[in-house]
């Protein structure tokens, strides 16, 4: 930013290498390492003690062009500069600052060296103790500060062939180069990031009145000695005077457009041209070349802005009027507006302006409508930025593009984020699918050996059944032969005749049993049939799974659009899935207990079969006849004779070692129970002096 005040001339000091006293510093030349430039970065970053945003944006300027002065010393890039280098570094500093050179402070910073290096911000205190923090804003001109700087570095860095028709003349190279320093980010070592360079090529190509082409610009960023973070500014010279992008161009065009980019920029010249002004006490309209700027307006007698004529000062009270162009009645008509004031035109003069401060009101009359309108927004942006308290309009949409490429960054890190959750939540599903997959498999596993141990269940009741149905008939034939010995045997067929209640009594027994077994057949399928209605629901819960997939997958294509909605949205999916997973839990859960009731049932089922045997061995041991003049047997040998039917259904094996133990154990008491019984009826018979008939 130029500053009006006197100037002075910069002194070309040439600095030479000295073997004598070094001083170690931190400087980017080209191959250094990363750790290097990390401890650059933290050398020359800056944080400022003053709260004051003009002089921290006036110290960070400096800082840039100072830097590149600095790293130039280091002719032999080992990251020395010798004290002799850094006495006259320090010296013209302080001349084009128009600060008093203390050489004292310099020899009693540095009396130390003689005993070994100091650190690499051994220079740093001394610049901001002695050099920076005694500028004074408006003292000096900022463009002596970059010339100096540009000196020494363009003697080391900026090479070029003279010969070639495409090199920048060195007046516009140094304006590219304080361009550069004013769009590079502030770290060190300083790059401009491919935004800020087409923006910069964009403006040069406006000035020069051609389109840019972003193909010449991808092709240079596609390259791989270009860092997709940022370019130097060396890089960016050297693409300037490859010719690629002023290719046909005439220098002299070249020229004025970097100038004009320049003062817009660097000058921080919101608009300038030529107006007609209307004097204040000749009331007379000449025209004038008027530079406007954020915090002045000034008018010269001519574009080379030699004499100026005087000087506008822009604050919260000045306020600018448009004229109206329509005149009705054949006079001209003031319409008063309070959002868009306009004035009548006067003395001849069309598409006029006035801009009114505190003290004066002046009249100015643009070439035509267009120019009015853009003067007027101009000053009316001055004034806003004075009154936001902000010096440069570049500085401050400089900060906004920043901030919305950090934001841009913060976006895609989001989106990027968001999907690798959406796959992880993809892969997650895919993953439970193929889970729920297996079971269906496994259920319809389970359901075939169900129903072959249905199969092999009827099977084994209908030969059930039958021996039942064969011994029914055999006990018929004995009950027959029975009754036709009753009438020489009468007390013998008392006894049959008893032995044929207990038979019924026992076949009575026997349809309960069958009854029982029936009753828990039914009950076993009634739980099937709830176990299928589960296996419905899950099924439709694995519906309403893969509906949700699909929302889901509707929904990221509709993340580009609704950011906002989509956070709502997955949360509303995420807790609709977690709900699903919990019911989808809960129907396992009631599966589960269908699993324990189908145990159950099959329990009581082979209690059923268990009683079955029990009662077709007592009817079987009934079924034998008592010859005559047998003898009953003593209880001992009775007892020992019984022996329990070992035939098995390996249908109706249990789960569980505990249970079959359980339901052999009752089984024996059963048994015994019956074997005692019929013992005691022996015993009763042999008493009382009867035969056992065969």
């Amino acid at each position: 930013m130029a500053c009006r005040c006197r100037c002075q001339q910069v002194g070309k000091a040439s600095c030479l290498p000295d073997s004598s006293n070094t001083v170690w510093v931190s400087a980017c030349h080209p191959g250094t390492l990363n750790q290097q430039q990390r401890e650059e970065e933290q050398t020359w970053s800056w944080k400022p003690e003053s709260n004051f945003a003009a002089d921290m944006d006036l110290r960070s300027e400096l800082l840039k062009s100072i830097w590149y002065g600095f790293t130039a010393l280091d002719l032999e890039k080992s990251g020395k500069v010798s004290k002799s280098q850094l006495k006259v570094l320090s010296h013209n500093l302080c001349t084009v600052l128009s600060i008093p050179h203390d050489p004292v402070a310099l020899e009693e910073h540095f009396r130390d060296d003689d005993d070994g290096p100091v650190s690499s911000q051994g220079y740093m205190p001394y610049l901001n103790k002695y050099i920076l923090d005694k500028v004074i804003e408006g003292s000096f001109i900022k463009e002596n500060v970059d010339e100096l700087c540009w000196t020494l570095t363009a003697k080391k860095n900026y090479q070029t062939d003279k010969t070639s028709s495409t090199v920048l003349p060195e007046k516009d190279a140094f304006r590219l180069w304080c361009l550069f320093n004013f769009l590079s980010e502030d770290k060190y070592p300083l790059v401009m990031v491919p935004d800020e360079v087409e923006y910069l090529l964009k403006k040069i190509c406006m000035g020069m009145s051609i389109e840019f082409n972003c193909v010449e610009l991808e092709d240079f960023f596609s390259q791989d000695s270009v860092q997709q973070s940022g370019i130097t500014v060396w890089v960016f010279l050297a693409m300037m005077n490859s010719g690629k992008i002023t290719r046909g161009i005439e220098k002299t065009i070249i020229s004025m457009a970097i100038e004009e980019v320049y003062r817009e920029i660097v000058g921080d010249v919101l608009k300038e041209g030529y107006l007609w002004k209307k004097g204040q006490l000749r009331r007379n309209w000449k025209e004038r070349w008027f530079t406007l700027r954020p915090s002045n307006l000034s008018y010269y007698t001519g574009e080379d802005r030699k004499d100026c004529q005087g000087n506008i000062v822009l604050d919260g009270n000045c306020c600018v009027e448009e004229v109206d162009d329509q005149i009705l009645f054949g006079r001209s008509k003031w319409i008063t507006n309070v959002f868009n004031p306009v004035l009548p035109d006067r003395d001849g003069k069309r598409c006029m302006f006035c801009l009114k401060t505190l003290s004066k009101t002046y009249e100015m009359s643009a070439s035509d409508t267009k120019q009015r309108q853009e003067w007027t927004t101009a000053i009316q942006t001055a004034i806003r930025l004075h009154v936001e308290g902000k010096t440069s309009l570049h500085k401050d949409l400089k900060m906004k593009r920043r901030e919305q490429r950090e934001q841009r960054e913060k976006r895609q890190q989001a989106k990027e984020e968001e999907l690798h959750r959406l796959r992880a939540l993809q892969e997650e599903r895919e993953r439970k699918l193929a889970e729920l997959d297996l079971l269906k498999e496994a259920q319809k596993q389970a359901q075939a050996l169900l129903e072959q141990d249905e199969q092999r269940r009827r099977q084994q009741h209908e030969q059930l059944q039958r021996a039942l149905e064969v011994q029914l008939r055999e006990a018929e034939e004995a009950r027959v032969s029975m009754q036709a010995e009753m009438a020489l045997k009468e007390q013998e067929a008392e006894r049959q005749r008893k032995r044929i209640q207990e038979l019924e009594e026992m076949q009575k027994r026997l349809e309960e049993a069958l009854q029982l077994e029936i009753k828990a057949r039914r009950d076993e399928e009634a739980f099937r049939y709830a176990q299928a209605g589960l296996l419905a629901e899950e099924e439709e819960k694995m519906k309403a799974l893969m509906r949700l997939q699909e929302e889901q997958e509707e929904y990221i294509l509709k993340t580009q659009r609704e950011k906002q909605e989509l956070k709502q949205e997955m949360e509303a999916k995420s807790r609709s899935l977690d709900e699903a997973q919990r019911q989808l839990e809960e129907v396992r859960a009631n599966r589960h207990r269908v699993d324990q009731d189908v145990v159950a049932a099959q329990r009581k089922l082979r209690q059923a079969s268990t009683n079955v045997k029990h009662w077709n061995v007592q009817m079987n041991r009934l079924m034998r006849p008592i010859g005559p003049g047998e003898k009953r047997p003593s209880l001992g040998s009775s007892f020992s004779s019984f022996q329990i039917p070992t035939q098995r259904d390996p249908g109706l094996r249990l789960r569980r070692r505990s249970g079959s133990e359980d339901q052999d154990e009752e089984s024996k008491e059963n048994v015994d129970t019956t074997a005692g019984c019929d013992l005691e009826k022996r015993h009763s018979h042999a008493s009382n002096g009867d035969m056992d008939i065969p």
